[in-house]
């Protein structure tokens, strides 16, 4: 396995939740899984986390819901439209629906299509193609 040059490691709630949640029904496939430290690397297409149950070695403050705040992790996937369709099915509640937005980089535009949703412990998660 390659492991990208960086990987954010998310400091959940419910190790078991946060499985059922990323694995179960977004799709997630688990690359490896300690157990014993109720940890588990993750991976959707190219895109990588790692979820370590809350154990207080990582903490620099009180971790309240929603976790994450003033961040949105953004990952691009092959297959939105799929994924949104699962997280209708799964009555997941979306933050923002499924939309076409353009974005200006330097002298150029690009099209995306982007939604976003919160996982159990209310990390923002937009998914875009």
């Amino acid at each position: 396995m390659k492991f990208n040059p960086l990987i954010p490691e998310l400091s959940v709630s419910d190790i078991e939740k946060s499985k059922k949640f990323y694995i179960d029904i977004l799709g997630f496939k688990m690359e490896y899984e300690r157990p014993e430290n109720k940890f588990v690397f993750i991976s959707f297409d190219d895109c990588q986390l790692m979820l370590e149950q809350v154990n207080g070695n990582w903490n620099v403050g009180e971790l309240t819901y929603p976790f994450g705040r003033g961040i949105n992790l953004e990952m691009t996937v092959s297959d939105i439209e799929s994924l949104y369709q699962r997280v209708l099915e799964n009555n997941i509640p979306v933050f923002k629906e499924l939309t076409v937005n353009e974005y200006g980089i330097n002298d150029s535009i690009i099209i995306q299509k982007q939604f976003l949703i919160q996982d159990p412990d209310g990390y923002l998660l937009r998914f875009t193609n």
